[in-house]
């Protein structure tokens, strides 16, 4: 099953914040692309939000109304990527700690020492 199959089935919100279904570490291209997702879409409706702010208290000049969503996009952006650097970093060790898991689980399971009491 390809990888889009398994995510079509996730709500839009899903699939553009976090397409991967958690079972596998992501590469750094995956990672990468989740930081940069969350680094732009965040902060990008923070400026949105914040236009009729600008425009309701008539900032005074046009070079104040720039530099004040110039911070609301950048401290967002901030904010946001090193909030999914987190992500990815939980989601890997996670993910290890799961395969790590399951490969103690099959070796127990496939041993040949006779049960329990080794008979």
């Amino acid at each position: 099953m390809s990888s889009l199959s398994k995510t079509a089935h996730y709500p839009f919100a899903r699939r553009l914040l976090f397409p991967y279904s958690g079972e596998e570490a992501l590469t750094f291209l995956q990672g990468l692309r989740i930081v940069l997702t969350w680094a732009l879409f965040f902060p990008c409706a923070f400026v949105f939000c914040t236009l009729p702010l600008v425009a309701l208290f008539r900032v005074s000049s046009l070079q104040k109304a720039a530099l004040l969503l110039l911070i609301v996009f950048l401290s967002g952006a901030v904010i946001f990527g090193l909030l999914a650097w987190f992500v990815v970093v939980i989601n890997n060790w996670a993910a290890r700690i799961r395969q790590q898991q399951e490969e103690k689980h099959e070796t127990d399971t496939t041993g040949t020492s006779g049960g329990r009491y080794g008979s």
